[in-house]
Order: C-alpha cells, then structure tokens, then sequence
C-alpha cells in the first residue's frame, strides 16, 4: 500500500461510513455496521466510541459540529500568523495542539461550541430519534416590559431549540476525549465549557404578534439558535483577553486539583468560568514547527499597506516579502445586439500580489 493511500485510508473510511449510517441509522444490519465503522473512526476516546456506535445518527451531527467549528477557526484567524491551518482533518476534531496555548483554548471552546449548535439545530429539524423541539417551553409566560409593568398574552409557541439538549450532549461527547489527569485536561475541559455557555448566553427569543388589524393582542415567542459567527466572534474577544494558569496540586504526589490564575502566586485566585485560559505561553508562528502546530509564514499572501496583523511586517516576521507581478484580464462592457449575442469587450489590469520571504 502507497504511503498517499495510507495517510488518507482513515479520512475515506470515515466518509463512506458517516455516508451509510445517514442512509439507515435505525436497521439492524446498519446496527452492526456501525459497530465496525466506529472502530474505524480516527482519533475517538473508548466513551465516544461507545457513544458512536449507540447513536450512529448522531455522529454524523457530531462531525457537522466539529466541521462548522473548525471552519469558524479558519475564518477568525484568516489574518494572523496561527490560521488554524495546522489543525488538518486526521480526526473528526482535527489535530489536537501540543502545546496549551491560547490558540488550543481557542479551538477547544469553538468546536464545543460548534458540536452543541449542531446537535441542537438537528433537534429542532427532527434528524435526531431521541430530541426534537424544548417541551420545556410550552404554554403561557409573563415577562416585564420595558416600564416594568406586566406584559400579559405571551405564550410559548413554534419549535423552540432544545439548547440544554444540545448543551449536554456536547458535555458528554466532547468532553470524554479528556481521559488524562493532568494540567491540560483541566484546562480543555474549562475552555469547553466557554464556548457552551457563550453558545447559551446567544440564544435569542422570536416573536410574532397575533391580534385584529394588526394589533398585538398576543404574542406567540421561540427560542432561536443565534447565527454561529456570533459565537465565533465573541470567542475571539475571550481569546484576546485570555488568562494565564497553572495547576494547583493537593499534594506534590497528586494529580492537579484546578487552575489558578498565574499572577497571583499567593493567592489562589481562580479564573473566571467565562474567560479561555491556558498553560503555555504561544510560539510566535513564524517558523514551522509540528511540535507546537506551528507551519510559519513563508509563502503567505500579506498585504504591504496594512499595519494590522495580515500585513506584510507583522505577518512575515521581519523576513521581507517577495513582490509578484500579474496580468488579470476578464470580459466587460458587455452589451446585448439585436439578434441575438452579447460582445464584450476585454479590460485587464495589473495587479501586485506579496508573499512572505
């Protein structure tokens, strides 16, 4: 077997599989193949791996989930040195990053957080056997308007997202890939929780009035998925002003207990649960480097004018740039000749492209 075919044998087996358990989840003779494409499945801890072969529908939201995540990290970090590049599709979560840096806080949040809109939205579509709309919310509520008085008439209505759901199926999941005990377990496990509740804090209520001539008589509101650039947008901000920790232990023989903000040598001040944090500090990116996840720079697009983190100075670490010439041509002035074709002229410009040395 060709070395191309065994470093993507794992990906094709993943696809054909998640392809055959979306076409009969339910029967019995997909009942065992499931318990062979599983096995097959990269990178799954034991407890996910039971998981996938009890809810062989959900593993295919799962990997949505962790897709939609790992496409959000692109997208945030499009500009910058770290461009999620390095985390690759070896697993359904992608390559995990040694080093416990505020890009891994990142990444760990984000796929939570992308794993708990996925299951949730497959909710509410009714592609999951065991969940579908929050019964939670039925009926009559009450709520203050905006001068505090009584705002009557409201009921529940619709298909509200099931989020708690969604929620706690991405604790069970995602979180049982942490089996070892040690710093960075306890600081995966805290980013995930991040990204769950800045999923949940998102959640936004729908409404629509019902009354004579347009009047609001009542009101029937659902709970909506917010969009997942929101998410993404808000994790970005935390992993800005993400803390630095370290293990605090019982014992110097034991396991570490929790995290405490690093700063605080005397004090055991622990991290908020709403801030990413980390255990290492960040390389800079611009070499490659597999051991921290890092590719560098060289032969990335910058932009010569920019003083921000896509610009040529920042993004190519002081290196210099190389300067590339083109010629781009395409059709314009195009105009309608009775009858009947369309003549174009063709216009061309040249244009300046900068790659980092």
């Amino acid at each position: 077997m060709s070395r191309d075919l065994q470093r993507w044998l794992p990906q094709v087996l993943l696809y054909l599989g998640l392809v055959y358990l979306r076409l009969g989840a339910l029967s019995s003779v997909v009942a065992l193949g499931a318990n062979v494409i599983c096995n097959k499945i990269p990178g799954l801890a034991p407890r996910q791996r039971a998981i996938c072969q009890s809810r062989p529908d959900a593993i295919i939201v799962i990997g949505e989930g962790a897709q939609l995540g790992l496409a959000e990290c692109h997208f945030q970090f499009r500009h910058g040195r770290w461009n999620c590049s390095a985390l690759g599709d070896t697993t359904v979560f992608g390559q995990e990053l040694r080093v416990g840096s505020r890009e891994a806080a990142f990444t760990y949040s984000v796929l939570a957080a992308g794993v708990a809109h996925a299951v949730t939205s497959a909710c509410s579509r009714g592609n999951l056997s065991e969940c579908g709309c929050d019964r939670h919310k039925q009926g009559f509520s009450e709520a203050l308007g905006l001068a505090g008085e009584r705002d009557e008439g409201w009921k529940w209505g619709g298909c509200s997202a099931d989020i708690r759901y969604g929620l706690d199926f991405s604790r069970i999941f995602v979180d049982a890939r942490e089996i070892k005990q040690n710093a960075r377990t306890l600081m995966n496990l805290h980013n995930n929780e991040v990204g769950r509740k800045v999923l949940e804090e998102r959640m936004k209520l729908e409404c629509k009035c019902h009354g004579v001539s347009g009047s609001c008589t009542t009101r029937t509101c659902w709970t909506m998925l917010p969009r997942f650039r929101e998410v993404g947008h808000a994790l970005k901000e935390k992993y800005n002003s993400a803390v630095h920790v370290e293990p605090v232990r019982a014992s110097p023989h034991r396991r570490p207990a929790f995290l405490k903000v690093k700063s605080t040598p005397r004090n055991y001040r622990k991290p908020m649960e709403t801030d990413l944090v980390y255990i290492d500090r960040s390389p800079s990116y611009c070499e490659e480097d597999p051991a921290s996840g890092s590719l560098g720079t060289r032969g990335r697009l910058c932009n010569r004018t920019s003083p921000h983190a896509d610009g040529c100075d920042l993004l190519c670490c002081g290196r210099g740039y190389n300067t590339h010439l083109y010629t781009r041509a395409w059709q314009c002035n195009c105009k309608f000749h009775w009858c009947c074709y369309v003549k174009c002229n063709t216009c061309s410009e040249r244009v300046e492209v900068f790659t980092c040395k």
